[in-house]
């Protein structure tokens, strides 16, 4: 194994001059892969639509083609779904990434075409372990294997012939064998779609296994890797797989996770690199070291990036910037056009620049998961961000939580009502609770503005649900496992009240 390790190593460094490349002509390859992409899709029915054969420029691009949500989207892809083809890219889709996300709504179906496949979600992949063994260059990861949480897959109601699943499940079912044969545990298993019974099989193979790294969602990494430790009885996990040094993570926020892994993983040699992967693509990489939450946005994917100012969010024709007209520290909703034949796609996240050379990002939130019932502007970062803190001064450890507005009624001022499931106790609720209101109040001027003197907005409402709760609400809605996540921040109640429900809480 010393020498794959040596040989897979030597070879995934070859590719550090070109990610180098795009970082010093950041413009230049957008540029190019924007005529690349109106070249290739001028003949699809979409092209042909709106003149793809007669675009020379960005300029023209923005004025002919709108801006679509999945909503405007949608009847071309379910056109694709039938088996239509040339629709909105010419290769044959052959398979759907299906995004269900974090609301009630219907699933989204996200084409997934040969192109993007090889040279977006595979790329980046092999990009991620390029940048790990270049900045770790004495890595042994690869004398062991890498296990992958993914999700499941199945025929489309609409045809038989084309399959949808989580974007996991997309690419592990279709991995070459060479990399196939460096994961675990066996696809039979990681494309189970009973997450239970998968769960268990998972525990069952992978604990005799040499597992060096390990990928997925930390909250429901979170929650393998504590079966594991029930079954085995050890007392972390660096017992059962002594040479663990990697997890990639991505989808929701590390940091309020943070502890809870370094808890049942306690050494300083394992390390956390951060992914910026969904189903409409592949977007960024953490490339330094002993950095927490910021990516390198990948120029090279064959994906063309545009991004809304969050004044123009709302907005039915939004003003849009390219990549040399954004600013350092701005919220962005990403708009993004790509070769799985998304066109000025709102993926509906938003995302702020921490670094203009080379490009780096770091993911804020959500444009639909925010609270602003009073004008106080909170969005996920905040929460994030105010969540750890408090975990911090308090000896806490999470493993979930959402928040919603308390609406004003006679009598009673508005607040924020947070539900957060512990898997360690703060040493006091209250001061818990002082320490995220104080840190809104620090990081949001919205939101300090509005709580002075207990006006419009009363200190925060925070209630520690039962263990399990989160995760007993999603099976109710047939969301455990694969890419789902529980919904952060929301303007409405629904959610807060479901899940007040499930945890018996008045």
């Amino acid at each position: 194994m010393e020498i794959i390790n040596s040989i897979v190593t030597w070879v995934m460094k070859k590719r550090i001059h070109q990610i180098d490349l795009f970082k010093k002509y950041p413009h230049e390859v957008q540029e190019e892969l924007f005529h690349n992409l109106i070249e290739t899709a001028k003949n699809t029915e979409w092209g042909k639509a709106y003149g793809y054969k007669d675009i020379s420029s960005v300029k023209n691009f923005q004025e002919r083609v709108p801006v679509s949500t999945y909503e405007d989207l949608f009847p071309y892809i379910e056109r694709v779904l039938k088996g239509e083809q040339n629709i909105l890219w010419p290769s044959k889709v052959e398979w759907f990434a299906k995004s269900s996300g974090t609301t009630n709504a219907r699933s989204k179906f996200i084409p997934v075409t040969p192109e993007s496949l090889e040279d977006c979600h595979y790329k980046g992949g092999k990009d991620m372990l390029s940048i790990y063994v270049n900045n770790y260059p004495d890595t042994k990861l690869f004398s062991g294997k890498g296990l992958s949480i993914g999700g499941s897959h199945r025929p489309s109601e609409y045809n038989s012939k084309i399959s949808c699943g989580d974007v996991s499940a997309v690419i592990m079912q279709n991995l070459p064998i060479w990399a196939e044969a460096m994961r675990t545990p066996p696809l039979k298993i990681a494309l189970m779609d009973k997450w239970e019974e998968k769960i268990e099989k998972m525990v069952e193979v992978t604990v005799s296994e040499n597992v060096t790294s390990f990928s997925g969602v930390p909250t429901w990494t979170y929650v393998l890797l504590k079966r594991i430790l029930e079954v085995t009885g050890k007392s972390n996990v660096l017992e059962v797989w002594p040479n663990l040094e990697l997890f990639t993570h991505g989808a929701v926020a590390f940091g309020p996770y943070r502890q809870l892994f370094r808890e049942i993983i306690p050494s300083d040699r394992m390390n956390y690199l951060e992914v910026y992967n969904a189903s409409e693509g592949f977007f960024g990489i953490q490339d330094q070291r002993d950095t927490e939450d910021e990516m390198l946005l990948m120029l090279d994917y064959g994906i063309y990036y545009e991004f809304i100012p969050v004044d123009q969010f709302e907005v039915e024709y939004p003003k849009t910037l390219t990549l040399d007209q954004v600013e350092l520290g701005k919220n962005y909703a990403l708009l993004i056009s790509t070769n799985a034949g998304l066109w000025r796609y709102k993926i509906g996240d938003t995302i702020r620049f921490t670094s203009l050379s080379p490009f780096r990002i770091k993911i804020s939130g959500r444009t639909k998961h925010f609270i602003n019932a009073f004008g106080e502007e909170v969005i996920v970062e905040n929460a994030e961000v105010a969540i750890t803190k408090a975990c911090n001064a308090t000896g806490a450890i999470i493993s979930n939580f959402t928040a919603a507005p308390i609406y004003i009624e006679s009598g009673k001022r508005g607040g924020h009502e947070w539900l957060i499931e512990f898997e360690k106790e703060p040493d006091s609720l209250q001061r818990f609770t002082h320490v995220l209101d104080d840190t809104l109040r620090e990081i949001n001027s919205d939101y300090d503005a509005k709580r002075q003197n207990d006006i419009a907005l009363q200190e925060p409402v925070v209630h520690a649900v039962p263990q399990g709760t989160f995760m007993k609400w999603l099976k109710q809605k047939g969301k455990l496992g694969g890419q789902n996540k529980i919904p952060r921040l929301s303007n409405t109640r629904e959610y807060l009240e479901e899940i007040k429900k499930v945890s018996c809480i008045k």
